[in-house]
């Protein structure tokens, strides 16, 4: 699978005369893990909604492969190759794992909605070659034996992993994970890591937001950092952790939760 170049320039979003994001603009390099630091309300989320078409910009272009995106509502976002998790996870608790996952092959499935109510022989096909592939991503995910349980009763690192699953069966080119550490412990986390390494050397594009900063460092090839909607730092993972100020904003006092 081969990533998207994500560029986004001099974005701006402001709430009833409140800016929340001011005239931000970087690159997300194709196959690479780019991370989008700061503390709490600098803008992050604000800036992964814009880019998925959750809100309007209002100034700025981005860009997917120099596709314009600015202007297309989500579905049309996504079907270009864009997928995400959020904050707070949103399974079907009484579904199965499985039966979560499969929920984001729905995109791109080639049947039309006449062909799926009668039930013809090409959607049954469609519906197994579709299963076949989640059940090798759960697999991949090493989450393969937790395909039948009720998402409910997962624990909650593996409730993040079955996200995370849903948003890969839609076969992104981009994929945004909004805050995927939180809430989970020490080992949870370092699974977290190298499951993020995994995706990027399947050639995915992510962009992370995180406010564990020593997972950031452990998974990214460039960081971007923001404070009060402006970008006050963006490099490597060492040139950002040593930018006076990020350890200002952000690194140098209790992180919000």
């Amino acid at each position: 699978m081969t990533g998207a170049q994500l560029e986004v320039w001099k974005i701006a979003k402001r709430f009833q005369g409140i800016v929340a994001v001011d005239s931000i603009s970087f690159v997300a390099g194709a196959g690479q893990v780019t991370g989008l630091i700061g503390p709490n309300g600098s803008g992050k989320t604000t800036t992964m909604n814009m880019i998925t078409g959750l809100y309007p910009t209002d100034a700025g272009r981005i860009a997917l492969d120099g596709v314009p995106l600015i202007g297309r509502p989500p579905h049309e976002v996504a079907a270009r190759g864009v997928a995400r998790t959020f904050q707070n996870i949103r399974l079907l608790a009484d579904q199965s794992v499985l039966a979560n996952v499969m929920l984001g092959t729905h995109l791109g499935h080639r049947q039309s909605i006449l062909a799926v109510l009668a039930r013809l022989p090409g959607v049954a096909r469609e519906e197994r070659e579709a299963e076949g592939r989640c059940r090798l991503l759960l697999d991949d995910l090493r989450i393969g034996h937790l395909a039948e349980v009720p998402a409910g009763d997962l624990s909650y690192g593996d409730r993040r992993r079955v996200e995370i699953a849903r948003a890969l069966a839609t076969r992104p080119r981009l994929l945004l994970l909004d805050e995927p550490a939180a809430g989970m412990n020490h080992s949870e986390r370092e699974q977290l890591g190298d499951l993020i390494l995994q995706i990027r050397t399947s050639g995915i594009t992510v962009l992370l937001i995180e406010h564990d900063i020593d997972l950031v460092a452990k998974v990214t090839d460039h960081i971007v950092c923001l404070n009060f909607g402006r970008e006050i730092a963006e490099g490597t993972p060492a040139d950002v952790r040593s930018s006076p100020a990020v350890i200002e904003a952000y690194l140098g006092r209790d992180e919000d939760a």
